[in-house]
Formats: structure tokens, C-alpha cells, sequence
């Protein structure tokens, strides 16, 4: 009978490598024409987007655009108005990650390290700011096992079970966030947009039987200034995205990583019944990248030995990069943002936006222990009859513990953070700021296994039975499989000849009986 090996294929991803890098931008944009002079620049909101993302050898490269809503107040004839301009700009970088090749799995975050906007003179602003880029870079390998070998005749066999983090399936599903925004009648109508802006919070996947459930809200703010009056106005809605898609083979029990990235926005003004601008309908496209993976125990060949034949074993060494455990906290966050202009006292909040961004992690024993930051931008209305609209902006530093029992020190992580709401108010002179930050942590560990790859029987003088027996004395280390393949014989019979109710217990210093040893 010939030799066959049953082997099985197993597709699993190995991280490979992280790392981050600062893109400096640096821009200088000329007010339109239509536009009145800048007086002083108010707010100005960066919404980096990744275009391009090529993994190369040792680094991936990235191409991206920055758009910039900058909000100012402007000079008229008849005193000061708020007024609104958009830019955008180009960038690119590299993240330096070695081991890297082409073909490889990117994922990248990114988020606005600093951001500031100034007037160079009456007609022209300069941005300038940092742009953080996280790469993650995943090889994708395969797997071949070897889970049975027939045709030998009598082969002892060492099994273990082993757990490998298998890819169950990817996907990415687009969600449209619509609103509609209806000014009261108590306000004026729209005169235009001053700046719009969607988050995606309170995001939630759920697995079930051959089917992923996807929920996410998306909030959305609008900030316009009135027809003909000189006043804003902010606007806002929660907007529920759910979807179920199929994904076969997927289940509760396994472990399920997204992102949700924000790829487009539309906005326009409509007229209502009585021809006022009164509705404001906004449209957004939400990707949400949805990756399923399965701790999938495979019960492998680890060893063999034959008692009556002489066989070449080969195996192969890998290294997982596994994942040990995650999961998600909340934080409240607190802090009471004192107004900077003198003379100034803040009447009313007209806006308040915020972005979370994580700048430090480490594992501790059970925890993963976060840093990060909320920069949080306020437009507020003061006691100023001539300059009553003012601003900041300001960096609110907090720090979050995720639980991931048995984590260690020496193991990976990956940690993220999203804003999942943003209140402010008047305090005693000061901008009150009320933040809930969920923060989702990952522990990840390298483990090295050894792999049967193949087997073949050597041509020679087969072992040769003597009918005497040996007397063994048990070392540190033994185990009845290893002994058993030194002398020749099985595991089943140094049991029953020794009497051992537990074959994966010896301890050091038992004297075993080994029955007729071979010689070779």
C-alpha cells in the first residue's frame, strides 16, 4: 500500500509589524473674492483621508488629502460676519515597517496630531499641522498540514491540538447616512453653509449564524450663518446605520475587528413648501471594513516514529502572531476650558466638535493601559456687543485601562479610540466640556510550533527486537512519548506493562520497565 499523507491547507494572517509616522502640512490659501477680508480666523477642522495605500519592501506608502473647513470672522461695511472657506490638500508619506513586501496587508489609521490656522493679511490664511499615519502590516500565508498518514503500516503518532487564528472572512459594506435638517421658524432662513461635519460613533458588529450585523450612528452637525443677519446657527441629527450581510461560515464564537472610515459627504440646501431655505439635506457614504477570524484548534501531527520501520521526519518551524484577547471600555472625560480674550464673558455655545486620538499605549500585567487626547474646537457667543462671536481650541489629555485578563508584558497591542459623545456649556466664565471616549484594545502574542511536513520510510535494516528488557530511570523532561520513540516501542505498552493509570504524568526518578528494546 503507498503512502499518503492527508494534509489540510489553513489560511491565516501574521502581523508583521507596526509603526507610525508625522506628515507635516504646510499651506497658504488666498481668500475668494466674494468673500469678505479675515479679521480673525475662528475654527478650522482637518479631515484627513487616505487615497492610495501601496505596500513596498520595508515601508508602505501613502497618498491622502487633507480637506480644511476654516471659519472666520470676517470685515464688512456694516460691522463683522461669520464666514465660511474650504481647501484641501495633497500629501504623501512613508511608514517605515521592515520586513514589508509587496502584496502585503496594509491597514492604516490616521488622525490630526496638530492643527492651526492663521491670517497672513485680510486675503490670505496659512495652515499648517501634523498628520499622524499608523500602518499595520499582515502577511498573508498559507498553511499545509499534515493530519494522517496511511499506508505505514504501524506508526506511532504524537498529536496535539493547536490553535491557530484563522481568517473566516473579510468583507466591506457601504452605509448611507441621509438627513434631513429642518430650519425652526423662529430662525432665519439659511444663508449658507459655514461647515458641516459627520462622526461615526457608537459603532457595534455583531456575529451570528453565517451573517454579520452592522450598527454605527452617524452624527452629523451644521453650522450656518442666517439670511441676511450677521447671525449662526448649529444644526444637528443622530442618524442609525444597521445592515445584516451574509458571510458564510461565520458565528458567534469567533472574533470579529472593523474599521468604519467616512469616504464622501453631500450637502445642499432645499427650499420648503413656502419657498423659504429652510431644509438641509445631507448625504454621506460610510465603509465599514469588517474582518472574522476563528480560533480554530487543529488536532495536528507534532511527531512519529515507527517501531519497525526507519522513517525520515521532516518538519517545519512557524511563527503565529495570535490573538490572546480583546476588548472595549468607556471613559468620561471632564475639564473646564477657561476663555483666553479678557473682557470677554461667554454667553451660549453655538458649537462644539471634537476628535479623539490615542498617543501612547503599554501592557501591563492583565491591562492595557491608553493615552490619548481630545481636541476640542468651540465656537461661543460673548457679552461683546462688537465681537460677540469668539473660539478655542484646546488639547484635553485622558488616560483609559482596558481589562484583558492574563496579558503580559511582552506580549502586542493595538489600541483605538472614538468619540461617542461631545456636550459643552457655560460654567462660571469657563467652557465646560462632557466627552464619553470608548476605547478598544487588542493584545496579540508570537507563537512558535512546529509542524510534521512530511515522512518517508528509509531503506536499510529494519529495528530489531531483542526479547530482554531494559529498566529506565525517569528524568526531568520525559515524557512516556519520548521514551517510547528512543527505545522503539509504543506508549501503550510501557502503560500496561508499568501499570500507569496517567501516561501524561511521569515523574523524576520512577523506574519503568521498557519491553524488548531495539537494535539497529
Amino acid at each position: 500500500m503507498a503512502i499518503e499523507l492527508v494534509k489540510e491547507n489553513i489560511e491565516y494572517e501574521q502581523l508583521l509589524g507596526e509603526n507610525t509616522a508625522d506628515t507635516v502640512v504646510q499651506e497658504e490659501y488666498i481668500i475668494p473674492d466674494t468673500q469678505p477680508d479675515v479679521l480673525k480666523v475662528l475654527m478650522v477642522d482637518a479631515k484627513p483621508s487616505i487615497l492610495n495605500t501601496e505596500v513596498m519592501q520595508d515601508k508602505v506608502y501613502l497618498e491622502g488629502q487633507v480637506e480644511f473647513d476654516v471659519v472666520y470672522l470676517g470685515k464688512t461695511e456694516d460691522g463683522t460676519e461669520i464666514c465660511g472657506v474650504s481647501y484641501s490638500a495633497k500629501f504623501s508619506n512613508y511608514v517605515e515597517i521592515e520586513g514589508a513586501a509587496h502584496k502585503m496587508i496594509s491597514n492604516t489609521d490616521y488622525y490630526v496630531e496638530h492643527i492651526d490656522c492663521n491670517a497672513v493679511n485680510e486675503r490670505k490664511i496659512a495652515v499648517e499641522g501634523i498628520i499622524k499615519l499608523k500602518s499595520e502590516v499582515y502577511s498573508k500565508n498559507e498553511l499545509e498540514i499534515v493530519k494522517d498518514i496511511t499506508g505505514l503500516g504501524d506508526v506511532q503518532f504524537l498529536r496535539n491540538p493547536t490553535s491557530i487564528d484563522k481568517v473566516a472572512g473579510n468583507t466591506s459594506v457601504d452605509l448611507v447616512a441621509k438627513s434631513h435638517l429642518q430650519v425652526p421658524m423662529e430662525n432665519p432662513q439659511v444663508g449658507n453653509i459655514l461647515k458641516y461635519d459627520v462622526n461615526i460613533h457608537k459603532k457595534q458588529v455583531k456575529l451570528l449564524e453565517g451573517k454579520i450585523s452592522i450598527e454605527a450612528f452617524a452624527e452629523i452637525n451644521v453650522l450656518y450663518k442666517g439670511k441676511d443677519t450677521a447671525d449662526v446657527f448649529h444644526l444637528s441629527d443622530d442618524v442609525l446605520l444597521s445592515q445584516e450581510v451574509e458571510l458564510e461560515g461565520v458565528n458567534s464564537n469567533m472574533n470579529v475587528f472593523e474599521e468604519f472610515t467616512v469616504d464622501a459627504t453631500e450637502c445642499n440646501i432645499k427650499e420648503d413648501d413656502l419657498g423659504e431655505n429652510r431644509n438641509i439635506d445631507i448625504e454621506a457614504l460610510v465603509k465599514a471594513n469588517v474582518k472574522v477570524q476563528s480560533k480554530e484548534n487543529v488536532d495536528v501531527i507534532q511527531d512519529a516514529y515507527s517501531p519497525d520501520l526507519n522513517l525520515k521526519i521532516e518538519k517545519k518551524d512557524y511563527e503565529f502572531n495570535l490573538v490572546y484577547g480583546h476588548a472595549n471600555t468607556e471613559n468620561i472625560v471632564k475639564e473646564n476650558l477657561e476663555i483666553k480674550e479678557e473682557n470677554a464673558v461667554p454667553i451660549e455655545v453655538i458649537l462644539a466638535v471634537g476628535k479623539v486620538s490615542i498617543t501612547d499605549k503599554k501592557l501591563v500585567e492583565d491591562k492595557l493601559s491608553v493615552e490619548g487626547i481630545i481636541n476640542v474646537s468651540v465656537i461661543y457667543k460673548t457679552n461683546d456687543e462688537k465681537n460677540n462671536l469668539s473660539s478655542l481650541n484646546e488639547d484635553i489629555p485622558f488616560s483609559s485601562t482596558v481589562d484583558i485578563p492574563g496579558a503580559k508584558i511582552e506580549m502586542s497591542s493595538i489600541a483605538k479610540g472614538d468619540l461617542d459623545s461631545l456636550e459643552a456649556s457655560i460654567e462660571a466664565n469657563t467652557i465646560a466640556i462632557k466627552a464619553i471616549v470608548s476605547v478598544r484594545g487588542r493584545v496579540n502574542y508570537n507563537s512558535n510550533k512546529d509542524f510534521l511536513i512530511n515522512i518517508v520510510p528509509l531503506e536499510g535494516e529494519k529495528p530489531k527486537k531483542k526479547a530482554s528488557v531494559t529498566i529506565y530511570t525517569t528524568q526531568t523532561g520525559d515524557t512516556l512519548w519520548k521514551i517510547a520513540k528512543v527505545y522503539f516501542t509504543t506508549v501503550e505498552s510501557i502503560v500496561n506493562i508499568n501499570g500507569i493509570e496517567n501516561s501524561d504524568y511521569v515523574l523524576p526518578g520512577q523506574k519503568l520497565i521498557i519491553p524488548g528494546r531495539a537494535v539497529i
